[in-house]
């Protein structure tokens, strides 16, 4: 069999995928995390008395806490099954893509397993967030805009 013929083979076998579903349940799941994460924020405003730039720091540290506790107790891959991309965009999806590195190598070692393999994903988009934020920058002193 050749490739082509591979493929349209297998394009026949392959389960059909509602756009509209996936992005609907997408949405909704995002748009969960993101709830979740401003009764977070509101939490800190009103119960610690800050300021919401003050209240963003924490939010995010107890988003990522949360997600990296399901991730380790297995619920937040089946969400994710479920979900597609509704968990992926947010802070969350990123530390769980995190977590998930790191199980799956801790019987390598700390260093070389944990440590190695955690940044494999990291990396690169470190990388990519450094580097576009240099290039943004560069924009803005070429155009002469001042931030905040």
């Amino acid at each position: 069999m050749s490739p082509k013929e591979y493929q349209a083979f297998a394009k026949t076998r392959e389960p059909s995928r509602s756009v509209l579903a996936n992005c609907i349940r997408a949405f909704l799941v995002g748009g969960a995390i993101c709830l979740a994460g401003q009764g977070i924020q509101d939490f800190f405003v009103y119960v610690f008395d800050m300021g919401r730039k003050q209240a963003a720091n924490p939010t995010v540290a107890v988003l990522i806490l949360i997600s990296v506790i399901m991730t380790c107790m297995g619920v937040y891959d089946k969400i994710a099954q479920w979900a597609g991309a509704g968990t992926a965009v947010p802070v969350t999806g990123f530390a769980n893509s995190m977590c998930s590195a790191a199980l799956e190598h801790r019987s390598e070692g700390l260093v070389l397993g944990v440590g190695g393999n955690m940044f494999k994903l990291a990396g690169s988009v470190i990388v990519f967030g450094t580097v576009a934020a240099f290039f943004v920058g560069i924009i803005y002193m070429a155009l002469g805009i001042k931030g905040h």
